[in-house]
C-alpha cells in the first residue's frame, strides 16, 4: 500500500511502531524493518548517551530494504538531556524524529541540516498550524484512544480536521488494534498509523511477562485514565492496585499545582515519582502494577513475536 508515509520512508507498509517508554527496543525495531514497516523508540529508554549512540549504530547496521527507524525526543525543559540526544541523532543519523512535548523548533532545524525527517505529536489544529509553519514532514495526530498520554479528539473528528487544514502528512495515532482499524484511518484521510500497545505483549518487549499477560487478559474498558504517575492524565490499566490507589491527584498536589511558582515543581517530582513506578512495574515482579496501555489492548489474544503481531496488522 502507497502512501505519502511510505514514499517519505520507504517502507512498505503506512505503520509506525509507537515510541513506548521502557518497552520499545532495538529487537522490536530490528523485527519492524523486516517487516517492512518503520520503529521508533524514545531517547529516554536510554540512561547514558553513550547507549543511545549504540542504539542508533546498531539499527543502522541492521537496516533493511523497505524499513525505516527513528527516535523520539520529549523536547521540553523537563527533559534536560534533550539538547544532547538530539546532537547525538544529528551526529549519527536516523531515518525520522519524533517529537513530544514542547516546541520543535531546533529539533527541525538540525535535524533538517542533515537529512533527519521530523514528525510532531500534535493533540489540536492549533498545534498542527504551528509545527506545519516550522517546517515538520508530518503530524503525528494524538486521539482520543490513544495509550499514554492521549489527546481529548476522536480518531475520526481529529483526522478530518487536520487534513482539511494542513498541507503535510497526518498520522493517526491511537486505536488501532487490527487491521480493521488502520483501513478506517485511512479512509478518514490518514496517511498512516501509529502503533503502540500491541506491541507489548510481543516477545521482543523489555517488560515481564506479568505486565505482557495482562495486555491479554484486559481490554479496551479496564483502561482508565490516572493522575499520578506524571501529573498529566495518562491511561493505565485498571489493576487492583490501580483501584487502592486511585486515579486523581492527592489533595496537596492539587493545591500546590494551583500556585504558579509552584507548579512546574510539583509537575516535575510527580513525573520522577511515577515514572520510578511505572519502570518498577513493568521490569521487576511487584503487586505495584501500574501498567501504562492503550484501549487497542482489546485486540490482543495472546503473547506474540513482532513479526507475527505485524502480519495481523497487514494481513
Amino acid at each position: 500500500m502507497s502512501t505519502k508515509l511510505t514514499q517519505l520512508l520507504e517502507i512498505k507498509h503506512p505503520i509506525i511502531q509507537a515510541p513506548m517508554f521502557l518497552v520499545s527496543n532495538t529487537k522490536m525495531v530490528i523485527e519492524a524493518m523486516k517487516e517492512g514497516i518503520a520503529g521508533c523508540i524514545p531517547a529516554l529508554n536510554y540512561r547514558t548517551l553513550e547507549e543511545l549512540r549504540a542504539a542508533v549504530l546498531e539499527l543502522k547496521h541492521a537496516k533493511v530494504a523497505g524499513g525505516s527507524f527513528g527516535f523520539n525526543l520529549i523536547v521540553n525543559k523537563s527533559n534536560i538531556k534533550y539538547k544532547e540526544q538530539l546532537r547525538v541523532l544529528c551526529e549519527e543519523g536516523c531515518d525520522f524524529i519524533i517529537t513530544s512535548l514542547g516546541s520543535p523548533e531546533e529539533t527541525i532545524n538540525k535535524a533538517h541540516k542533515v537529512g533527519i525527517k521530523v514528525f510532531c505529536d500534535v493533540v489540536d489544529l492549533k498545534f498542527a498550524l504551528k509545527v506545519e509553519a516550522l517546517g515538520a514532514d508530518a503530524v503525528i495526530a494524538v486521539n482520543n484512544e490513544a495509550g499514554g498520554h492521549r489527546g481529548h479528539l476522536s480518531p475520526e473528528a481529529l483526522i478530518k480536521e487536520l487534513v482539511s487544514h494542513c498541507k503535510i502528512p497526518i498520522i493517526s495515532a491511537g486505536g488501532v488494534g487490527c487491521k480493521a482499524d488502520i483501513d478506517k484511518m485511512l479512509s478518514y484521510g490518514a496517511q498512516g498509523v501509529s502503533v503502540g500497545s500491541p506491541f507489548i505483549a510481543s516477545l521482543e518487549a523489555n517488560v515481564t511477562d506479568e505486565y505482557k499477560q495482562a495486555c491479554v487478559e484486559y481490554g479496551a474498558k479496564d483502561i482508565v485514565m490516572t493522575e499520578r504517575i506524571s501529573g498529566t492524565p495518562c491511561t493505565v490499566i485498571n489493576t487492583p492496585y490501580v483501584q487502592k490507589i486511585g486515579t486523581k491527584q492527592t489533595w496537596l498536589e492539587s493545591i500546590l499545582n494551583k500556585n504558579k511558582k509552584l507548579k512546574k515543581w510539583v509537575k516535575m517530582i510527580r513525573f520522577s515519582i511515577g515514572m520510578r513506578a511505572t519502570e518498577k512495574a513493568a521490569t521487576q515482579a511487584t503487586y505495584k502494577t501500574v501498567w501504562v496501555a492503550g484501549p487497542s489492548i482489546e485486540h490482543t489474544k495472546a503473547i506474540l513475536s513482532t513479526k507475527d503481531i505485524i502480519k495481523d496488522l497487514t494481513e
